[in-house]
């Protein structure tokens, strides 16, 4: 694919479609790779985004306990050292 580039005040960019974003899932940033002879965007993904915010409505339902003890009863922390 050969795209533009466009002046952008006193830069120079490229624009991408939007067919383009939403295939690749790209919203706000992308991570700019130089590797050798070519220049690679990649979507910088967020996968835990989010997660304070649930965690905190999880404690305040009392939905944030343990499922399982993390230490068992049979546990021989002496082998550990």
């Amino acid at each position: 694919m050969e795209i533009s580039i466009i002046r952008i005040g006193n830069s120079k960019g490229f624009r991408l479609s939007k067919t383009i974003l939403e295939k690749y899932n790209i919203t706000d940033k992308v991570e700019l790779i130089l590797d050798k002879e070519q220049i690679i965007l990649r979507p910088i993904a967020e996968p835990r985004k989010g997660w304070n915010k649930e965690f905190q409505k999880m404690h305040e339902k009392g939905d944030d306990q343990l499922l399982m003890n993390d230490v068992f009863e049979d546990e021989n922390f002496d082998e550990w050292i």
